[in-house]
């Protein structure tokens, strides 16, 4: 599968390092810390950080539009909010490479076909495993997700907390950062966006499963 590359980034075979070399780079950052890379504890941490690395960015190997490639328009005739509440992200600050955590919500307004959901919070997690700040992260998403299926309109809203901020810096634990991207009908129509954001904010309707 074909991958999507954003400006400025390089597709994961050209120029990519060995797994030596990955290994090398953390041996040396061990040693910058203070550390001895040679020490028992440490002889395997870089090839377990070169592996969890190779987990944490593995949204570069996939194209995120190709996911939404199949859909289906035997909906009998549906044409409400479609969303998908709460999507994990895991993802990492592009500045400091420490994780990004939160939730996502996807809403999208069918026009003729609808996709399945899995694949809603797999454009998310593709996107959200790559180094990112949350505003694109966000607007990739729904721009994504606009582009391919067409939709009357998409909107995606994302809260999460940020280590860069919490752990290092100002240390102020406990903050979120909420970010949106409104298109089409979510945009212009305040009925509409008022409908989602209810849907969002409503306690979830699966609880008396629970």
């Amino acid at each position: 599968m074909d991958q999507v590359v954003v400006p400025g980034m390089l597709p994961r075979h050209a120029d990519r390092p060995s797994q030596e070399e990955a290994e090398q780079a953390v041996r040396t950052l061990l040693r910058w810390a203070g550390e001895d890379p040679g020490r028992e504890g440490l002889r395997d941490t870089p090839r377990r950080v070169a592996r969890s690395y190779n987990e944490f960015f593995q949204g570069y190997d996939t194209d995120p539009v190709a996911l939404l490639a199949t859909t289906f328009a035997e909906t009998d005739g549906y044409d409400e909010i479609v969303l998908l509440r709460d999507i994990r992200i895991e993802s990492h600050c592009e500045h400091h490479m420490v994780p990004i955590i939160g939730k996502c919500h996807v809403a999208y307004l069918p026009r003729r076909r609808v996709v399945g959901i899995s694949k809603l919070a797999r454009v998310v997690e593709v996107y959200s495993r790559r180094l990112q700040i949350q505003e694109r992260l966000t607007a990739q998403i729904a721009n994504t997700i606009n582009e391919v299926l067409e939709p009357h309109g998409v909107a995606v809203i994302i809260e999460a907390g940020h280590q860069c901020m919490s752990t290092r810096g100002v240390h102020k634990p406990g903050v979120s950062m909420v970010t949106s991207r409104m298109l089409g009908a979510f945009r212009d129509n305040p009925t509409t966006r008022s409908e989602l954001l209810s849907m969002i904010n409503h306690s979830s309707p699966m609880a008396a499963f629970d």
